[in-house]
């Protein structure tokens, strides 16, 4: 009797360790993301094509909602995100959008390809990144494959983009979900063993469209922009150092006329970082973006185009930009007054504390300049100070809240602000709730 009960013990305990085994083949989870962000803007920004009302203060709340479902098995994964959003008001609220959609298929050695839609971050984010303060947040309809191990990772890409599936013709691509026709990327990034530096170099060639249908002067073509470079990370104990540097060639396109024009713009970035400890941490840093040092001539005798020879103002092109440039960026998130491109310089100092657990408070200065001599305009844009406070009640749900004050110059208010004020108060805050609703195994 006893060899029976420890026969069927034996035989229940490998059962279920069977199913437990088993239950990990496949997960299947499903998300939802809700974020409500608020803004006070008082000052500063619009253009001076653009008229102010009253004293030019605005106050907006904006909702974004995303229900994220997730499955993975053994050498594959697959994910979609659907989003909605839109100001709190706005008759457009009910629209769905694809954020996410893609499939993964990957091997035990460390070989994977994705395809789809899918929500890219490389490094520090400077060039490729989410964005995700700006709401809408970023994603590229993109095929990707590579390796990851051993400290290796290599990623190689691919995107075409077209408005629709046309048969006949049907090459012209303009105002789509994405910012390019196509793309062809190469990602290589190292992580040392023996030491704790970490490396990556990028490749992007970026096919953009230029021209007007049924025009003679600007006929539709394909202009090539190439941006190269790299980014290192070193970070001792207590201590971090970043540093970057980037070189753009080849074409860019004018937004408004669709006509191309020569590129040829750097910047450089380096970050150091101490944080003796979780509580407290000193930031320190400088970033230099090339520009353009006269305004140019302007095609057809209208404002708009730059029509130069070679354009020095380098683009950050898919970077989350206000993680680098102030919170309220404005210099990379809209354009300059008649598309000048006078580039950036950026020192900034910033301190962060968290006095108790889930409380997390920080400041930041920020200098601001053109990276070019402006004839009859000094160099310096003004002064940026950003104050930020965060708090986690749980895992899943976090609220964020920060106050921006920006003090121009007579060259910020010439170059950007038009008949803008040249000071401006900023306030906002984001709360962020993403439970996981369902999750389960078999």
């Amino acid at each position: 009797m006893r060899k029976i009960i420890l026969a069927v013990a034996l035989l229940t305990a490998s059962a279920l360790s069977y199913a437990q085994t088993d239950s990990l083949k496949n997960q299947l989870t499903i998300g939802l993301n809700f974020m409500s962000h608020g803004e006070y803007c008082d000052g500063g920004l619009p253009q001076s094509d653009t008229p102010i009302q009253n004293d030019g203060r605005s106050y907006f709340i904006m909702g974004r909602t995303r229900i994220d479902v997730g499955f993975k098995r053994p050498n594959l994964e697959m994910k979609a995100t659907i989003q909605n959003k839109a100001v709190w008001g706005t008759s457009n609220n009910m629209n769905l959008g694809l954020y996410e959609g893609w499939v993964k298929m990957f091997t035990n050695g460390g070989l994977f390809a994705q395809i789809g839609r899918i929500a890219l971050a490389y490094d520090d984010e400077r060039i490729i990144g989410t964005n995700d303060f700006a709401m809408a947040a970023l994603s590229h309809d993109i095929l990707r494959a590579g390796y990851e191990g051993h400290g290796h990772k290599l990623h190689l890409g691919a995107a075409f983009n077209q408005n629709a599936s046309m048969v006949y013709s049907g090459t012209y691509y303009n105002g789509g979900a994405q910012p390019y026709k196509n793309l062809q990327m190469a990602w290589y990034h190292y992580d040392a063993s023996r030491i704790p530096l970490s490396g990556s170099l990028l490749i992007m060639n970026i096919g953009l469209q230029s021209g007007i249908p049924g025009s003679t002067y600007l006929q539709v073509k394909n202009v090539y922009q190439f941006l190269a470079g790299g980014y290192i990370n070193f970070h001792p104990k207590y201590l971090t150092f970043e540093a970057s540097y980037y070189k753009q060639k080849g074409y860019d396109v004018d937004p408004q006329y669709m006509g191309a024009y020569k590129i040829d713009a750097w910047m450089a970035s380096a970050k150091a970082s101490i944080n003796p400890s979780d509580k407290f941490g000193l930031v320190l840093g400088y970033d230099f973006l090339s520009g353009d040092d006269y305004i140019p001539e302007i095609y057809g005798g209208e404002f708009g185009m730059p029509h130069h020879e070679v354009s020095r103002g380098f683009s950050p092109v898919y970077g989350s930009r206000s993680k680098f440039y102030g919170i309220m960026d404005y210099y990379y998130e809209s354009a300059y007054i008649h598309g000048f491109s006078p580039g950036l310089q950026n020192a900034f100092a910033g301190i962060t504390c968290s006095p108790v657990n889930g409380l997390s408070l920080g400041a930041s200065y920020h200098y601001l300049a053109v990276s070019t001599k402006l004839k009859d305009l000094g160099m310096t844009l003004g002064h940026d100070i950003d104050l930020q406070a965060s708090y986690t009640f749980t895992k899943d749900i976090s609220l964020t809240a920060g106050l921006s004050y920006m003090s121009g110059t007579e060259t910020m208010v010439r170059l950007k602000q038009g008949n803008g004020s040249r000071n401006a108060f900023w306030g906002w805050f984001s709360l962020v709730i993403s439970p996981c609703l369902f999750s389960t195994g078999w």
